[in-house]
């Protein structure tokens, strides 16, 4: 079993493209449900974030699995598989692990060091456990990635050029007003992660006021009430009322996730007529695909920032020294992953060896017991113990130097030739292989889903 990742994000392909591309929280089960049923594919998970969508999955054959993601994918986005070739990046085993490590770390993206790509694959392992499609290679892998990003932030200073995209955007926005948004005017369209993040930027930089509009009302007015508890001035308005609360705002910023535009031109044109004229508008469009109409733009008075302008951004960019701390980092718990896999993986076949040299003792000693059926009891249990003593010793220093190897680039053909040489079967080891070890695994620290059962641990 290998993790094959097929993906595309702001690295490889234009925002139009991703714009095709993008998932929902609606499309993720539908697009799970479909990988998993094309027979190729054991484990996956759909990583997907505003300039990112990333498959992950467990797979036996690496051609059959990568055509059958090609194919989900076109589908979903409605570009043929060649044309989205173009833009798509393939990882496989270590090097798909390693990139996993590198983007839970902030390595990847848009706005280097950002923290919030953790809290997106805690949101995909969720998500794809409880459609019961992940099993212990994506836990132990998605564990191990939230635990790398936490490290890297804890111990670099990866996150201090800028923390997310959202940070950047309204560092954008506040230059267009002498570089202070202090007594301006916010509207937040979207009441969701994004938008509980801009509303929370919004109040440390200064803003006068805030009106957040969502097309349900109540989380709108939920997230106003929030800025309200920090002490910035905020109100609720309905998705339909969006133009009136432009015509107030200063600082406009969406982030709905919607697949179609929220902000018309029509409802800029609507907007800005009751405006005083020369007043600048500031648009922060932080939605995949976007949430302004791009004609928008071209509006007297009116810059819009999206994906596209802030992957441009220099405040995008980390410290160099802090990003060659984080790859050393991620190259450091990448070594330890592999090792520890590859252990893992020899280790059934070691219990096997040994589980096959008990049966072969306790038929000779059966076998003795019928030739010597006079043998009293102490006599027969130092026969016994010898026996066992003699097997033990011989299989000691192989197994545990087979152990040793195993944690090696290619440590995985030692336990091949122990199955080869003792004619162990595949059967057999798969049966000692029990997955009880990693129910015992905690798991409260980097995922708040619980099985549906209540126990801790990944669901089969």
């Amino acid at each position: 079993m290998s993790v094959l990742l097929v993906g595309i994000s702001h690295r490889s392909a234009p925002v139009a493209v991703l714009e095709r591309v993008a998932v929902t929280d609606t499309d993720r089960p539908k697009l799970t449900d479909k990988l998993m049923a094309t027979g190729s594919i054991s484990e996956v998970m759909v990583v997907s974030t505003c300039n990112r969508v990333e498959v992950y999955a467990v797979v036996d054959a690496f051609h059959g699995a990568l055509t059958a993601v090609g194919e989900v994918l076109a589908e979903h986005s409605g570009l043929e598989v060649q044309e989205l070739t173009q833009h798509a990046y393939v990882r496989y085993s270590e090097a798909a692990v390693e990139h996993l490590f590198a983007v839970a770390s902030g390595l990847d993206s848009m706005v280097i060091g950002e923290q919030q790509i953790l809290g997106q694959i805690r949101a995909a392992y969720a998500a794809s456990d409880n459609q019961q499609a992940s099993g212990r290679v994506l836990h132990e892998l998605a564990q191990q990635a939230l635990r790398v990003g936490k490290r890297v932030h804890s111990e670099t200073g990866i996150d201090s050029a800028g923390a997310s995209v959202v940070s950047v955007a309204i560092d954008r926005a506040a230059t267009m007003f002498g570089g202070s948004l202090e007594g301006k005017t916010a509207v937040v369209v979207g009441a969701g992660a994004m938008g509980g993040l801009s509303v929370a930027h919004l109040g440390r930089a200064g803003i006068g006021r805030l009106i957040v509009v969502n097309r349900t009302r109540e989380r709108a007015e939920h997230l106003a009430q929030t800025a309200l508890s920090a002490g910035v001035s905020a109100s609720a308005m309905d998705l339909d009322e969006l133009p009136a609360a432009l015509a107030d705002g200063d600082v406009l910023v969406t982030c709905t996730g919607a697949v179609g535009a929220v902000v018309s031109l029509a409802d800029a044109h609507l907007a800005l007529a009751q405006r005083d004229p020369g007043r600048l508008l500031a648009i922060c469009d932080l939605g995949l695909p976007r949430d302004v109409d791009p004609t928008v733009a071209g509006l007297p008075g009116v810059s819009v920032f999206d994906m596209e302008s802030l992957q441009r951004d220099p405040a995008a960019g980390a410290a160099s020294s802090d990003a060659a701390a984080a790859r050393e980092i991620v190259s450091a718990e990448l070594s330890g992953y592999l090792a520890g896999q590859r252990l893992a993986e020899v280790t059934p076949t070691v219990t096997a060896l040994r589980q096959r040299a008990a049966e072969v003792v306790e038929a000779e000693l059966m076998r003795l017991d019928s030739r010597l059926p006079s043998l009293d009891s102490p006599q027969r249990d130092e026969v016994a113990r010898t026996v066992r003593r003699v097997v033990d010793k011989l299989l000691h220093s192989p197994t545990v130097r087979v152990k040793q190897l195993a944690t090696t680039p290619g440590g995985d053909s030692y336990a091949a030739a122990l199955r080869e040489l003792f004619e162990l079967s595949p059967g057999t080891v798969d049966a000692v292989a029990s997955p009880i070890e990693i129910n015992g695994m905690e798991l409260v620290d980097d995922f708040t889903a619980s099985r549906i059962d209540g126990k801790k641990g990944p669901q089969r």
